[in-house]
C-alpha cells in the first residue's frame, strides 16, 4: 500500500507540475540558460488596454509568439509591464530592458495608494540596452494627458531613435494635429527612427499628414487616401496604429488580433534602406 501511495503521489506531481506564478498560463518556468534571441529587426506597437481585467501572463505570451526586438506599448501601468516583463523572461526566455513615458499618476486605474499612485503612459521594451530617454508631454493632452516618449537602441545592428506615442482620443482632430506637429518636429531630426503608436487616427486623417510627409506605414497597401487598403488594427475595423520607418525599409508588416486586447498587435521586419 505505501509503494501504491508513493507511486500516486509521484503521478500526481507529473501531472500538475509545480506551483506556477500568479496568472501565468504556464506552471514550468524555464531554465536560467534557455534565453531565447529576440528577431533583431523586428519591432511591435500594441495598446494594451487599460483598464482591462486580462492576464500579464496571458499579454507576455502574444509578445513571445513574434519575440520582436522592440516593443512599444502604450496604455500602460507601471507594475503591468514589470509582470509582462518578468514573464518575458521566466516562462519564454525573452529578456528585455525597458524603458518608461509616464504621462499620469492614475490610483484608480494603476492601483497603488493616493500618496505613491501607479503611474500610466508608454513603455518600450528593448533586447538591446536603450539610453538618451525622453518623456515628453503635448502642451494640450485633450480628454487625458498624452504624450510620446524616445529611447536610442539598436535595431537590425543600427542605431536608431525609437519613439512611442499615444494620441488625444477620438473626436479631438485639432487636438491630434498639434501633436502630431510636435512629433513630427522631433522625429525629423533623425535620419533613421521608428515611430510606433496608438496615433486615434485612420490614415486618411488631415492631422496625420506630417507623419506621412516623413515616412510610410509598414503595411504596404496602407497610404493616406481614402483608396489604401489598410489592414484593420481595432476591433472596430480601423487603422489606429503604425509603425513609421525612417531611413529603414519595411519587409514584412504583420496584424494579430488578440482578445487580450481591444487594439491588436502590429509587427514589422526593418532593413537597410
Amino acid at each position: 500500500m505505501r509503494l501504491l501511495a508513493g507511486a500516486m503521489t509521484v503521478a500526481c506531481m507529473v501531472l500538475v507540475g509545480p506551483s506556477a506564478p500568479s496568472g501565468a498560463l504556464s506552471g514550468r518556468s524555464l531554465p536560467v540558460t534557455a534565453v531565447r534571441e529576440a528577431v533583431p529587426n523586428r519591432v511591435m506597437t500594441w495598446n494594451i488596454c487599460n483598464p482591462c481585467n486580462v492576464s500579464n501572463a496571458g499579454r507576455a505570451a502574444e509578445i513571445a509568439t513574434y519575440a520582436p526586438q522592440v516593443i512599444g506599448l502604450q496604455e500602460t501601468c507601471v507594475r503591468d509591464v514589470e509582470r509582462i516583463r518578468e514573464y518575458l523572461e521566466s516562462l519564454h526566455g525573452l529578456v528585455y530592458h525597458v524603458e518608461y513615458g509616464t504621462v499620469l499618476q492614475d490610483w484608480s486605474r494603476c492601483g497603488g495608494v493616493p500618496w505613491s499612485p501607479g503611474a500610466f503612459g508608454q513603455a518600450v521594451l528593448s533586447a538591446a540596452p536603450m539610453t538618451d530617454r525622453v518623456s515628453v508631454e503635448y502642451p494640450d493632452g485633450g480628454s487625458e494627458d498624452r504624450g510620446y516618449m524616445a529611447v536610442t537602441t539598436t535595431v537590425d545592428g543600427q542605431r536608431v531613435r525609437v519613439f512611442n506615442t499615444h494620441l488625444a482620443q477620438r473626436r479631438q482632430e485639432e487636438v491630434r494635429a498639434d501633436q502630431v506637429g510636435v512629433l513630427a518636429a522631433e522625429v525629423a531630426r533623425y535620419d533613421r527612427a521608428v515611430v510606433l503608436g496608438d496615433f486615434n487616427a485612420v490614415p486618411d486623417a488631415p492631422e496625420l499628414a506630417p507623419m506621412w510627409e516623413l515616412a510610410a506605414d509598414t503595411d504596404p497597401g496602407c497610404r493616406p487616401s481614402p483608396a489604401g487598403t489598410c489592414e484593420p488594427t481595432t476591433d472596430w475595423q480601423s487603422k489606429f496604429d503604425y509603425v513609421f520607418p525612417r531611413g529603414m525599409a519595411p519587409l514584412e508588416h504583420g496584424v494579430r488580433p488578440t482578445s487580450y486586447s481591444d487594439h491588436h498587435l502590429v509587427h514589422a521586419d526593418l532593413g537597410p534602406a
